[in-house]
């Protein structure tokens, strides 16, 4: 379906709403015992069907093929993933929920946080120090952040597509910065000209981090810290 863009917001807008929707994957594999070596909790991108999404699914599988004979799990976070922004607040918690219950079942699993678009707002708010979070973000006053002991069992942080200042201005709200705690081992992808991280105008670009190479890079930042 062509999809006509009337001005800059209505084209980032659809990049985000309806971008990552046209990407589908096959759904994660169940979680197995005992403990896996590596967990990677990644939430998708706006409407994109449950699960991981096709970014979650590539990146899971390159990840899979470059710590040899780790085990890799992959759980999909689970929040509505729709345009009705407000709920990424589901998406925050649900994330934090599952590295609390990992951290507390599965002491020595590596754990890798992630998302795609909407997703790696998700991914970034989960790192965030409550004194940065400012009263005007859907996530003030409404998410938990991670203890240190917790924190410190997330290995690495990949952030694909996320939400730059200028769409965030679109949508009312503030960009909440990487907590320090993660800093240092956060990578942040950004297509060229996707209009959603970038000062780009194309939407298609959008919609290639599974075709452009980024999933790869992503995968061997985080086994080489894992």
């Amino acid at each position: 379906m062509r999809i006509r863009f009337r001005s800059v917001p209505a084209l980032l807008a659809s990049a985000a709403l309806a971008g990552a929707g046209m990407l589908a994957g096959p759904s994660p594999r169940a979680t197995a015992e005992p403990c896996p070596d590596i967990e990677v909790v990644f939430a998708r991108g706006t409407t994109e069907r449950p699960g991981p999404g096709s970014v979650g699914n590539a990146f899971t599988e390159a990840l899979r093929g470059q710590v040899g004979e780790k085990s890799v799990d992959l759980y999909p976070v689970n929040y509505p993933a729709s345009h009705n922004w407000p709920t990424v607040v589901d998406g925050v918690n649900d994330a934090s929920a599952r590295i609390r219950q990992v951290a507390t079942a599965c002491p020595d699993t590596k754990v890798v946080l992630g998302g795609f678009s909407q997703g790696a707002a998700v991914a970034q708010l989960v790192t965030a120090d409550p004194p940065t979070i400012p009263p005007n973000s859907f996530a003030f006053g409404t998410t938990t952040p991670l203890a240190p002991e917790v924190a410190d069992q997330v290995d690495a942080v990949v952030l694909f597509g996320k939400p730059n200042d200028r769409f965030l201005f679109l949508i009312g709200q503030p960009n909440v910065p990487v907590g320090p705690a993660f800093a240092a081992k956060t990578l942040d992808l950004c297509a060229v000209n996707d209009p959603v991280c970038s000062d780009g105008l194309d939407p298609v670009a959008h919609n290639l981090y599974t075709r452009n190479g980024m999933v790869t890079d992503a995968a061997a930042f985080v086994a080489a810290r894992v």
